[in-house]
C-alpha cells in the first residue's frame, strides 16, 4: 500500500504540510503501508519547466510516477483567492487523466477563515471527480487559530482526520481480498 502525503504549499513552514503530515501518519499507523510525502514548495520549480506531460525531464517524471504509483493520496492545499494553490494545479495538469481512477483520495485545506472551508467541496472535490477517485466523503479543513506554532492542536480538526481515516479504511481492499473473502460472494469492493 503506497500512501502519498501531497501538500500544495508554497512556502515553509506551512500549516497544510503540518496538517497533510498527521493525517498520513493516522492513515498509515491505520492501513500501514509506505507513506511517501510531497510538499510543492520544494517540486513545484521542477514541475513549472514543463507546461505539458510531454516536456517533463527526469526528475519531473519522478514526482508524477510518485502521484500516479500511490494508492491513497492526502491532498491538501492552502486555499488562495477561493481556490487550490495553481502549482497544485499545475501538478495534476500533468498526471495522466487514466492514472489515478478508483484511488482513494482524502481532500484537506487550510485557510483563513470558516468560509473559505467550502473551496474542498466547490474547487477541489471536482478536481478529483474527473481523476475517477474515490474522495471519502469528510473532508478535512483547518483555520490558523487551530494551530499552534504550525503544529495542529485543535481537537475537532484531529477527529476530523480520524473520521477520514476511517472512511479510507472501510473503502480500501484488504492487500489479500481473497483471504478473506467468503466462496461465492462478492465483496463489494473494488481492487
Amino acid at each position: 500500500m503506497n500512501i502519498l502525503a501531497l501538500s500544495g504549499n508554497v512556502k515553509r513552514p506551512s500549516r497544510t504540510a503540518s496538517l497533510v503530515n498527521v493525517a498520513a501518519d493516522r492513515l498509515r499507523q491505520r492501513v500501514g503501508g509506505h507513506l511517501q510525502s510531497i510538499e510543492l514548495v520544494d517540486v513545484a520549480p521542477m514541475l513549472f519547466r514543463a507546461l505539458r506531460a510531454d516536456q517533463i525531464d527526469a526528475e519531473g517524471k519522478a514526482i508524477i510516477a510518485a502521484v500516479e504509483g500511490a494508492d491513497i493520496i492526502i491532498v491538501g492545499s492552502p486555499v488562495y483567492r477561493a481556490s487550490y494553490s495553481g502549482a497544485l494545479k499545475h501538478l495534476f495538469d500533468l498526471v495522466d487523466y487514466r492514472a489515478l481512477a478508483g484511488k482513494r483520495v482524502v481532500l484537506a485545506a487550510t485557510g483563513g477563515t470558516q468560509l473559505h472551508g467550502l473551496m474542498l467541496e466547490h474547487q477541489l472535490r471536482p478536481l478529483f471527480g474527473f481523476f475517477n477517485v474515490m474522495t471519502v466523503p469528510t473532508a478535512i479543513y483547518a483555520l490558523e487559530a487551530d494551530f499552534t506554532d504550525y503544529e495542529l492542536t485543535n481537537p475537532a480538526v484531529l477527529e476530523r482526520i480520524d473520521r477520514a481515516v476511517e472512511e479510507v479504511a472501510a473503502i480500501t481492499p484488504a492487500l489479500d481480498i481473497g483471504a478473506t473473502a467468503t466462496p461465492g460472494k462478492h465483496s463489494g469492493l473494488a481492487a
